[in-house]
């Protein structure tokens, strides 16, 4: 392996120079993180389009489930960027430098999201959200390697885990 140096972070890593320039490739790639036809701007009308979708429910439990499996989807749709995040995390942890740059960016995505959820009237709070985020992010993981449960729907699994969370349903004796 190569010692190199992300400009975008600015801190050294052990990483093969090949592996980071065809992830590169991908990532900044418009086709390559979902495999997709659409253009940018057709991938943004499309994404406004479903979040006006989302806005339009009223019923704060049914909206909330219905968020959580649209982050889900959008992720699983972009499989080479999810995968991207994963492996970020996993070199922060490795990388002290890496870690104090990344560790803000991800604490100021969940309270954006705490923010929103508290303003759209979700329910649940902030530990719901955490919740949801580990979910989230469980649920990627599990999707995008070796999954445990293969043959269930994402979607399906999303959903009923996300209404256990915020109706009591799990953790409520704590």
């Amino acid at each position: 392996m190569t010692q190199c140096t992300s400009p975008q972070v600015g801190v050294e890593h052990h990483a093969c120079r090949e592996q980071l320039g065809r992830r590169e490739r991908q990532l900044t790639s418009p086709l390559a993180c979902d495999g997709a036809d659409a253009s940018p701007q057709q991938d943004r009308a499309h994404l406004e389009l479903e979040l006006d979708d989302l806005a339009a429910i009223a019923e704060p439990r049914e909206a909330l489930t219905a968020y959580v499996g649209y982050v889900v989807e959008r992720l699983l749709a972009r499989p080479a960027l999810a995968l991207a995040l994963v492996e970020l995390r996993l070199e922060a942890a490795r990388t002290p430098a890496l870690a104090e740059r990344i560790g803000p960016f991800l604490r100021a995505g969940l309270e954006a999201d705490v923010s929103f959820h508290v303003q759209r009237g979700l329910p649940g709070g902030r530990d719901a959200v955490v919740a949801l985020h580990h979910l989230a992010n469980g649920l990627v993981l599990d999707r995008l390697t070796i999954s445990l449960d293969p043959a269930a729907d994402p979607s399906e699994t999303v959903a009923s885990i996300a209404a256990a969370l915020t109706s009591g349903g799990f953790g409520a004796a704590r």
